[in-house]
């Protein structure tokens, strides 16, 4: 699932396009539980006292491991642009154009794999330094599954292989434009990298927050169960306790829902992948968009902490009405 950069701009694998979310509180939460592995968790609410907050912590581990991959592919196109910084162009002599312009258009050309271009050993070397660093990486052939031109094109423009290809060499412009590229590709990777860590940070604050909800929460069933007698008073007073823990759950959910529309960044979805025409996806979108988890796990985690505690209010007041 790790973001690509050509251009400038992220490129990721192949997702279901993220849903559009709910745009005030009056949405309720029950939307997100509608989903299957939350639904699972609302009817275990009676079973259950404790509330893991399994979304929450499995959305922090693949933010991890992304981060590790992102971190990865960093390295690799730092290296890519070493090897081919110390590679010597070809003679100007002997090369037709160059690249100091942005990335335009152009459709990779196939002589870059198999040619009379492939021949040259300054164009080997290139395609030899991309394969052992970028191509090496453990999860790129599985998530892109594409040849060492096609994968330059994505990441570093198409037209880096169509002027390798038409020189049929590595020119002194090609050559420049391959390091200053995979050194944007570094950049971007690293602020990848940085926003990522900013979310796994978040979710370490929603995981606190919503632990001190629940804790409360069993706290004062527990006082209650110890309650000898009628107990209507205390009754009272824990459902009025469990109403302002369902309050501090709209507010976390409100404060998630903020950071929601107004993402770090965006990526730009590839053109193959399919979709209602929206060629751009938040950021979180790009996170959780493709793991087995749900789309949304921290207002997953709400809503399925508010539907415990909205089930312990109600057994509270059938106690209240039945003057137990």
């Amino acid at each position: 699932m790790s973001a690509r950069q050509g251009a400038g701009i992220f490129r990721i694998q192949s997702a279901e396009p993220a849903a559009t979310e709910c745009t005030t509180l009056s949405c309720d939460l029950a939307a997100i539980a509608s989903e299957p592995g939350a639904v699972t968790a609302v009817v275990l609410a009676g079973v259950v006292a404790f509330v893991a907050l399994a979304y929450v912590r499995d959305a922090k581990a693949d933010c991890r491991g992304e981060r590790r991959r992102v971190l990865d592919e960093r390295d690799a196109f730092e290296e890519f642009a070493d090897r081919v910084s110390g590679l010597d162009p070809a003679p100007a002599s002997s090369t037709a154009s160059s690249l100091d312009g942005p990335a335009t258009a152009v459709r990779t050309a196939s002589v870059v794999n198999g040619g009379n271009g492939a021949d040259d050993v300054r164009l080997r070397r290139v395609l030899v330094a991309y394969r052992d660093t970028v191509m090496a990486l453990p999860h790129y052939r599985e998530e892109y599954d594409e040849t060492v031109p096609e994968s330059l094109a994505a990441e570093l423009g198409p037209d880096t292989t169509a002027a390798l290809a038409s020189n049929g060499t590595l020119s002194t412009g090609a050559k420049s434009a391959l390091v200053r590229r995979s050194r944007r590709a570094v950049d971007a990777r690293e602020s990848l990298a940085d926003a990522i860590d900013a979310e796994i940070d978040a979710l370490s604050r929603y995981e606190t927050d919503l632990s001190r909800i629940d804790r409360r929460r069993r706290r004062l069933l527990e006082h209650l169960d110890g309650v000898r007698g009628a107990g209507t008073d205390a009754a009272i007073d824990v459902w009025g306790r469990l109403d302002e823990l369902e309050s501090e759950c709209d507010e976390v959910a409100g404060e998630r829902q903020r950071a929601l529309d107004d993402p770090p960044m965006t990526v730009e979805a590839p053109a193959e992948a399919p979709g209602d025409g929206e060629d751009r996806r938040p950021f979180h979108g790009y996170l959780y968009g493709a793991t087995d988890g749900p789309r949304y796990p921290v207002l997953a985690q709400v809503a399925e902490i508010a539907g415990r505690i909205r089930a312990d209010r109600d057994r509270v007041a059938s106690r209240v009405a039945g003057g137990e």
